[in-house]
């Protein structure tokens, strides 16, 4: 498999995965499961942990190609 390939499929299985998170989000508030202020709290979260960890992986990704 070539390398694009490998980044698209990858870049694609992150956000499905981020799509489906907020899915399962927005269903636990809709059926009232968790109150709406809760709902709001988790998506702030997930966003900040995508957010959080591509950031981890960008300066992963710059370190290494600096050896």
């Amino acid at each position: 498999m070539q390398t694009k390939t490998k980044r698209w499929l990858i870049a694609v299985g992150v956000l499905a995965s981020f799509v489906a998170f907020v899915a399962v989000i927005i269903y636990l508030a809709r059926s009232e499961s968790v109150t709406p202020e809760m709902a709001k709290l988790m998506l702030a979260a997930l966003l900040g942990l995508y957010v959080g960890f591509g950031f981890l992986f960008l300066v992963y990704v710059a370190v290494r190609r600096m050896n």
